[in-house]
Formats: C-alpha cells, sequence, structure tokens
C-alpha cells in the first residue's frame, strides 16, 4: 500500500515542476488560460522568481502567505513559490466578505497577501483589522500599496533551489467550512500531495502526460486544487484555467474550445448544464473521462449525463481532510449512485454511531477513513482536531452504508440525518427520488420540529416553465409516498427560487433549518 514513508524524507512538494524539467518536458505547453499558454519552463522560472521576491519580502520558513485568487496562472505561481520558500500557502475563495479576510489574517498571521484585482477593495478593510502588517500583492497589473506579482517575478528572476524541507513540514493549510461556525484551518504536509497522486490519480483518473484537466471547480479547493494542478504537474499533462463563475454556458464553451480529456465538477453543476437549454450544441467528445465530487450524485443526473452526452461520471467522496477523493466509482466497477469503493491506498470502516462497532452490510453509520494523505491538524482547534482524529482515522461526518458487493452509498451527513418516529430518514433519499419527479431541477430535504415531533421538509426548485401549486406539492408527496417507505415521505413542499450552497456547490442545510418557520404546503 502507498504510504507517506515513500515519499523521500527530505521533500518540497514544488519539485513537482523539477520533475517534469527532468522529464525533458521543458516546452511543453503546461497552462491554457484565455489566450495566454505558459510551459513548463516558463511556470518553474516564475515560481522560482516569486520565492526569491518573497525571501526578499522577510517571509520565513512556515510564514503563512493568504492567497485570495480565481483561477489564472497567477495561482499555481503564488502557490508553488511559497511552497518552495518554504513557506505555507494558504488558498481561500476569492468572493468572501471583508470579515471573513481578517478573520484568515488573524488566525494565519500571513506576512503576505496575493490578492485578485477585483478584490483588493474588500481586502483592503479586511487589512484595517490586521494584527500586524501585512503585504499586498496583486495578481495581475498594479495598484497603489501594493506589489504587482508580474513585477516581482520579473525583477528577482533567477533559479531558487528548493527549501530543504521534510516530509513531514508543513506544506499548505486549506480552510474547511463545515456547516456552523468560523471555518478551520486544515494543516497538510509536504507529502500528502504526492500521495493523493499516487492513489487517486494512479489507479481511479490513469492521468498520464497527454492528458488535459479542465475543473470547474476552482484551485482553491481541495478537489480543484488535486484536479488542475497536483494531478496534471505530477504526471506532466496539460491544465486548462478558466476564471469567473462557472456557468454552464462558460464551462460548456470552455470544453468546446480547449477539448480536456478529464473533466471534473459538482453535482449541482452536472444538473444545470442538463438544463441548459443548448448544451446539446457542443461538443464533449474529447473528454475520456468526468469527474464528480463534494456531494453524492444521484443516479437520475448520471443516467441523463451519460444518455445526453455518452459519458459516464465517475463519483467519489473526498474531503478537504483528505485532501481528495478517497472512494470512487471506476470505469471498471461502477453503481450509479453510489460512491464507490475504497482507493487503494486507503481503509475505510463505518462504525455505529451508538456502540462504536462496526455495522452489518446494508446499515447505516459513520465513516472513518485512513490514509497518509490527513489533515495534521486543525489550526488552533486542539479539541476539534482530537474528536476528528482517532488513532490514525479521521471521522468523516458522513453517515454511509456499504453493499454486499463493497460499493459505498451516501445516507447524508451526521447532522443532516432526520430521526422520524424512531426511524432515521436519509435526506439524499428522499432529495433523489424528487428530482426524478419530471417538474423538479433541485431539492433539498431538513427535518422540522412541528410541536414537538420531528417531521420532513423539502425545499424544492422547480424546473423553466413549471408554476408552483397546491396541488404539486401534493403531487410530490404523493411521488415520494409512492416510491418510499412512507415515514419517508415529506410532510411539507417549500417551493423555492434557489438553495443556498457552498462555492464548492454542497447544499447548506442548515440555512434551509433556520428558514423553515412556517411550510408553504401540509400533507394531508
Amino acid at each position: 500500500m502507498t504510504r507517506a514513508a515513500d515519499v523521500p524524507e527530505r521533500y518540497n512538494v514544488s519539485t513537482l515542476l523539477d520533475r517534469n524539467l527532468e522529464r525533458g518536458l521543458s516546452d511543453k505547453v503546461c497552462i491554457r488560460w484565455q489566450d495566454e499558454q505558459v510551459t513548463y519552463g516558463e511556470l518553474y522560472r516564475r515560481v522560482c522568481g516569486l520565492g526569491r521576491a518573497l525571501r526578499e519580502l522577510g517571509v520565513r520558513r512556515e510564514e503563512r502567505v493568504l492567497l485570495v485568487l480565481d483561477d489564472s496562472p497567477a495561482f499555481p505561481v503564488a502557490f508553488l513559490g511559497a511552497v518552495r520558500l518554504g513557506a505555507v500557502p494558504i488558498p481561500t475563495n476569492p468572493l468572501l466578505r471583508a470579515d471573513e479576510y481578517a478573520y484568515f489574517l488573524w488566525d494565519s498571521r500571513a506576512r503576505v497577501v496575493v490578492v485578485e484585482p477585483a478584490v483588493l477593495p474588500v481586502v483592503r478593510e479586511a487589512l484595517a483589522s490586521a494584527p500586524e502588517p501585512v503585504q499586498v500583492v496583486v495578481s495581475r497589473g498594479s495598484a497603489d500599496g501594493a506589489l504587482g506579482l508580474d513585477d516581482l517575478v520579473t525583477a528577482h528572476a533567477g533559479d531558487l533551489p528548493p527549501a530543504d524541507t521534510h516530509r513531514d513540514d508543513m506544506a499548505f493549510w486549506l480552510y474547511s467550512s463545515g456547516s456552523t461556525g468560523r471555518p478551520k484551518g486544515v494543516v497538510h504536509l509536504q507529502h500528502d500531495i504526492p500521495y493523493t497522486c499516487e492513489t487517486y490519480a494512479r489507479h481511479v483518473l490513469r492521468i498520464s502526460q497527454e492528458d488535459v484537466t479542465f475543473s470547474a471547480s476552482k484551485l482553491f479547493h481541495a478537489y480543484g486544487l488535486g484536479n488542475n494542478l497536483s494531478f496534471p504537474y505530477w504526471a506532466g499533462a496539460s491544465t486548462v484555467l478558466r476564471s469567473g463563475r462557472s456557468t454552464p454556458e462558460g464551462v460548456l464553451e470552455t470544453i468546446q474550445r480547449y477539448r480536456p480529456t478529464l473533466f471534473f465538477a459538482v453535482p449541482t453543476l452536472y444538473n444545470a448544464i442538463l438544463n441548459f437549454p443548448d448544451s446539446r450544441r457542443y461538443d464533449l467528445s474529447s473528454v475520456r473521462l468526468c469527474v464528480s465530487a463534494a456531494e453524492a450524485l444521484p443516479a437520475e443526473i448520471f443516467n441523463r449525463w451519460k444518455e445526453r452526452f455518452g459519458l459516464v461520471i465517475l463519483d467519489g467522496v473526498g474531503s478537504t481532510e483528505m485532501l481528495h477523493i478517497y472512494c470512487s466509482n471506476t470505469p471498471e466497477a461502477l453503481r450509479p449512485g453510489s460512491s464507490g469503493k475504497p482507493v487503494p491506498g486507503y481503509e475505510l470502516k463505518i462504525l455505529s454511531p451508538d456502540t462504536g462497532q462496526p455495522v452489518r452490510p446494508g446499515e447505516v453509520g459513520d465513516l472513518y477513513v485512513r490514509g497518509d494523505s490527513e489533515l495534521a491538524l486543525y489550526w488552533h482547534q486542539h479539541e476539534k482536531t482530537k474528536r476528528s482524529l482517532h488513532g490514525g482515522w479521521f471521522h468523516s461526518g458522513d453517515r454511509y452504508r456499504v453493499d454486499e458487493e463493497g460499493f459505498y452509498w451516501y445516507e447524508g451527513r451526521s447532522d443532516d440525518m432526520i430521526k422520524v418516529g424512531g426511524l432515521w430518514v436519509s435526506p439524499v433519499e428522499v432529495e433523489n427520488t424528487l428530482i426524478e419527479h419530471p417538474a423538479v431541477q433541485e431539492a433539498a430535504v431538513v427535518g422540522v420540529l412541528v410541536e414537538g415531533l420531528t417531521r420532513i421538509q423539502a425545499f424544492v426548485v422547480l424546473k423553466a416553465g413549471t408554476s408552483p401549486t397546491d396541488a404539486l406539492a401534493q403531487e410530490l408527496q404523493e411521488w415520494c409516498r409512492s416510491r418510499l417507505a412512507r415515514y419517508k415521505y415529506p410532510h411539507f413542499v417549500t417551493f423555492t427560487q434557489d438553495l443556498p450552497k457552498t462555492v464548492t456547490g454542497k447544499i447548506q442545510r442548515f440555512k434551509l433549518r433556520e428558514a423553515a418557520g412556517v411550510p408553504a404546503a401540509r400533507a394531508t
């Protein structure tokens, strides 16, 4: 089995680039972004230049560099430039509020922030409450009071040997949003990225130099970081980066223009593309595999996608804490609606939340995962770290069951499960049933208290041209009642224009629970 110990003891993950130069790939295109092409040799030179610039700015080993960047060549330059110096980059979502960036700056004590020009006013507001002075670097162009990234790279051109880091040194952090409270700083080590490459990228994707990756999920997220940086750089493949919001039209145009062979997205986007009126006119013939993660992919979406484009979607489960996907379908072992089987290099177990003992096949319990890409700790979250890590096993917070053939089936988050009349109800099962109805585009299900008893409330987004009516609400209730155990049907149906989601497409059910005051339609 792959282990962290298989990585050399002295290792710096920025040498993903060096290995491609050693392979003779210096002139190969590494990044396609808009009309720009960046070769591996040019990316290496930019990474070294920025690392040297950060050193001149006084950044030392293990000091943090906050990244507030969209997907463009500036991201890998800043991320790997910091790592090469021995500093610790922290990618964050460029669409947050000033108070959230202020929290990241306070929690991480970052010395430098690299920011998109469009986000600079928000970051400046956050900097007003920073505990110490922070140097601002703008990713493109220039701005008052900020240094330009391109200017820094040019001014500090030259080779930079990688810092002599240990494979167990801090390499980077990723903030995990969670369902409530402040984000948690997930600390990852130098060996974590190569571990995910030797497991998921090798055994599931089977990525090679001939591949071109395109991830609609952004680089600041663990899923996107693996899809469009770690895996292609490890293999010597090419990547396609796209800035801006991942709309169905924009994503389809990108696929048609740049011809990727591996496409990564989340279930919400796959569904949105299927519901996009002009999706059939786009050419996706270059794609050999589609991948989904961040939330369970309903079998209905899998089947519609395969019928529409002739492509399978490999769904899997991963997490920020484990860095990428650790359980996945493969072309040879695939069950639509399931999360597949453990990726080689990872172990899974399902324990009863009541007894802590392994459950039998078919029974639902808490999912634990073990593998050498797991987080070292949550920064400034000692108690949370102790609750989540158990002798090398990470408590995922997901509820799962495993069938007799070894396929894992998602049953919802531990705190999203609904107990009705003493019986557990998976919100995912009800949601998947609802979206099979021809009028439903999206659905989310939560538990609500009515006269002290738990009942099921469904929030439903209808397809264009469908009107919300009491008759339709009752029809949806009957639809579920006829397809599920009676206690699993939604007692209430609320029609809504959209569902609250994280930036990675996960439905924020806690927000729906907060909004679930007065039901719109009640079962009879």
